[in-house]
């Protein structure tokens, strides 16, 4: 979709709603935060459910709700596990963790937060949809688009799981019709997102514009908020080179600095920049106060280095990626404070922000802003209408979900530099890819393919022990292939070296290794050098760097993926069946009700700290 392209038919007739096109430049001068008068303070930051600073509703001032949320990756509903939960810090210096998530707790407690602010507005930091449980991913996420309609979302950021199933797919999520293989799962056409996506820094290859909107204004009665929305640059790094085909991806700050200046030059003054793109916060509680060791020390990562160049026409980052929590002040290029905030992710938490808009200036009374996060706990009512849209689409994917593929004795965790499921995954693979190559010598999988842990108590009436399709296709859910590729030790050593060399350096993405694969990762050592050489052993041999070793990835990994360039050159390659298939057929032929698998001791690498 261009961005002249008008609004979207099946758009909420919202009064509070204005959709503005692109286009235009005009220098920008520097935004300073505008101080309140001593008379009209912000006002205490407000409760759960109460919404914040409602003391500016009539004269100069108005009190704007930003409710925001991220990386929700169609968890409809209540995520298990670690998945499920949230750390919260408690006055005394202990922790607290607390049950989170759900669509029919998190559509109650959004409408709760809304009562009493006549200005409120919900927006999304990308990542909605991919990687999702099956209850979303066999329908390929509509239901999610429909939850997130009746959550009055108003407008979303592109992430980098939206190109999962590439820009053809993403557009039919935005504007309906029924999938073009899979056709209707109803007997109602889908369709389509109520609320604008938008993909500012995602360009036609062909046509150097925006695949959609660039940005979206809210407005109501004479108070307008502009939205501009982004997701990393690196996106085609990290999603299947199909996705992406025919698409640039443009650097996150020149982008919304660009369209900051077209939006001034419309007169839209205040601008909230949603940005797929994060960092990693000093303490993993939810509710630390980020600031407390000065402002912007309590989060480390690329949104640091964004929020200290995104212009100072932009008024506040929702960012979201790495399923981390935080509210902080990070200073614009001018030294003005600006709130930077991301709510962890699959829907445990949300933001509740409140900007103070100045009705003289047009702009955000930044020293007035207040933020928190809030907990999506699941001690309220669940909404009604979300609890019949899971029934609905339950009911469609019980035949195939609820089927019983396999029994474990415990937890298997995704946790962990190299982790227990990470492990059962490669094993698996490999198990797989001897059915086509009895030749084949080991299997590597990248970590953010492993979505969830398999848990040993029961999801739902299967029994505590029984991994259902469901279950397992939570854990795998990208529809990658086993494949199959012929490398020289050489390059294989080379290969395991990009875990922590590259762009991997900074953040190291370990690859999770089948048994007979084992090394040594020093980290007390940089770069390529934290993988120790003369360790790397298979079934207790040496690698022979002149070799051939026939080695089982998935298709993302083959492709290159994660920064793994030397795994998208191999030879000899072998496409197999979906990687989901590999893991049932794995479980099933080594478990069974009396004879269930234990977890993976997770001891191929020997880590040195």
């Amino acid at each position: 979709m261009p961005a002249t392209s008008p609004a979207h038919p099946r758009r909420r007739r919202r009064t509070n709603r204005l959709l503005v096109t692109a286009a235009g430049v005009l220098t920008v001068g520097a935004l300073a935060a505008a101080a309140l008068p001593g008379s009209a303070s912000a006002g205490e930051q407000g409760g759960k459910g109460q919404g914040q600073g409602h003391g500016h509703q009539h004269g100069r001032y108005q009190d704007v709700q930003l409710l925001s949320f991220n990386d929700l990756h169609g968890n409809l509903e209540p995520p298990t596990g670690s998945s499920g939960r949230v750390t919260e810090l408690q006055p005394d210096g202990t922790t607290k963790t607390i049950d989170a998530g759900g669509a029919e707790y998190l559509a109650t407690h959004l409408r709760q937060a809304r009562k009493g602010n006549a200005y409120s507005i919900t927006a999304a930091g990308g990542d909605m949809v991919g990687a999702s449980p099956l209850i979303s991913g066999l329908f390929h996420d509509e239901p999610t688009i429909e939850a997130l309609n009746k959550l009055d979302l108003d407008v979303t950021s592109v992430g980098n799981h939206e190109f999962d199933e590439g820009a053809k797919e993403l557009a039919r999520l935005q504007n309906g019709g029924c999938h073009p293989t899979d056709g209707c799962y109803t007997d109602k056409t889908f369709q389509g997102a109520d609320f604008p996506y938008l993909s500012a820094n995602v360009l036609n290859e062909k046509t150097e514009k925006p695949l959609l909107k660039p940005y979206w204004v809210w407005k109501k009665k004479d108070v307008k908020v502009g939205f501009i929305g982004v997701t990393l640059e690196g996106t085609p790094n990290i999603v299947s080179a199909e996705g992406v085909k025919g698409l640039v991806f443009k650097d996150e700050v020149e982008t919304i600095n660009k369209y900051a200046k077209e939006l001034r030059r419309k007169g839209v003054k205040s601008i909230v920049a949603l940005i797929h793109e994060g960092g990693f916060p000093a303490s993993p509680n939810y509710n630390y106060d980020c600031d407390a060791p000065g402002a912007g020390d309590g989060i480390s990562g690329p949104i640091a280095d964004i929020a200290k160049n995104v212009s100072p026409e932009v008024d506040a980052l929702v960012t979201g990626h790495t399923h981390n929590a935080y509210v902080c002040t990070i200073p614009d290029p001018a030294g003005n404070p600006r709130m930077v905030t991301s709510a962890a992710s699959f829907g445990r938490l949300y933001t509740d922000t409140t900007l103070t808009y100045d009705r003289r200036t047009g702009d955000i009374a930044r020293t007035a802003v207040k933020s928190a996060n809030y907990v999506v706990s699941r001690d309220v009512p669940k909404a009604p209408d979300m609890t019949r849209l899971i029934d609905k689409w339950n009911t469609l994917a019980a035949p195939i979900g609820n089927r019983a593929i396999g029994y474990i004795s415990g937890d298997i965790v995704k946790d962990g530099t190299e982790s227990p499921l990470g492990d059962l995954i490669a094993d698996a693979q490999l198990a797989y890819a001897r059915t086509l190559d009895p030749e084949t010598d080991l299997a590597l999988m990248n970590p953010g393919g492993v979505r969830a842990s398999l848990t040993y108590a029961a999801s739902g009436a299967e029994g505590d022990g029984v991994v259902t399709f469901a279950e397992a296709f939570t854990v795998q859910p990208f529809a990658n292939t086993v494949n199959l590729q012929t490398f020289t030790g050489e390059q294989l050593i080379q290969a395991l070296k990009e875990q922590v060399s590259g762009s991997n350096e900074a953040a190291p993405k370990i690859l999770q290794v089948s048994d007979g694969l084992t090394y040594t990762l020093d980290l007390t050592k940089s770069g390529a050098d934290r993988v120790v050489t003369d360790s790397i052993r298979l079934n207790g041999e040496a690698i022979d760097p002149s070799a051939s070793y026939r080695v089982a990835t998935n298709s993302f990994l083959a492709g290159g993926g994660d920064g793994f360039t030397t795994l998208g050159q191999g030879a000899d390659d072998l496409v197999g069946d979906d990687d989901l298939k590999a893991l049932e057929q794995y479980l099933t032929a080594n478990s069974s009700a009396g004879s269930p698998l234990a977890p993976p001791a997770a001891d191929r690498i020997t880590i040195v700290r």
